[in-house]
């Protein structure tokens, strides 16, 4: 969404290492800091010279795991039903959750996955990694595709009460087609299966 608040100014822009062009930040303060992110609310230049405040959430990044049992016919996959305050129900979702500080990637997935449902896995493979909603949140999200599933026992947080589920794919596909799972990582995650997991081809 473009912000009413702009300016077009003259300026050389700023780049990265990279080459990119990014904005030139003339003032940030930050308005919240919190266990898990933080939020600022800043004054830019944005590489097409127009001057706009952004107030954005900082977060250090999410782990999905898509988790599938191969043992049946047809694949199964992990999912858990939870209530979320914020929209003020009960939703299915894929296991999940935020990196801790110094943890890669793979080791916040299989951290995750132990903690809410219990189970490991012996093979792990990166299959997606989006931004979540990159108007007003630094968030990504990169899901990771886990079979040969071992249970064990869960480790939840304090304030976690998870349900989880084994729901073939065939199904949870036709949830997010009526509305189901309306959880948008998991959506990713289910529809990705489906279109090119299902065969096998996709084992990490």
């Amino acid at each position: 969404m473009k912000s009413t608040a702009s300016k077009k100014t003259k300026l050389t822009t700023a780049k990265r290492k990279s080459g990119r062009p990014t904005a030139r930040v003339l003032s940030s303060k930050e308005v919240y800091r919190g266990p898990v992110f933080r939020v600022t609310s800043d004054r830019v230049i944005e590489p097409e010279g127009i001057e706009v405040r952004r107030d954005i959430v900082w977060h250090p990044g999410s782990v999905v795991i898509l988790a599938v049992d191969d043992s049946k016919p047809e694949p199964h996959i992990l999912l858990e039903v939870q209530y979320r305050y914020t929209v003020g129900r009960k939703i299915w979702e894929l296991p999940a959750g935020s990196i801790d500080p110094g943890e890669s990637e793979l080791a916040g997935a299989k951290r995750e996955l132990l903690e809410e449902t219990g189970f490991t896995a012996k093979s792990w493979k990166r299959i997606l990694k989006f931004h979540v909603s990159p108007g007003i949140l630094s968030e990504t999200m990169a899901i990771f595709l886990a079979r040969g599933l071992k249970a064990g026992e869960a480790q939840p947080e304090a304030d976690e009460v998870i349900d989880v589920r084994f729901v073939p794919l065939s199904k949870a596909a036709q949830m997010v087609r009526s509305g189901g799972i309306c959880d948008a990582k998991t959506i990713c995650g289910v529809l990705w299966m489906e279109q090119f997991g299902r065969d096998g081809s996709a084992k990490g």
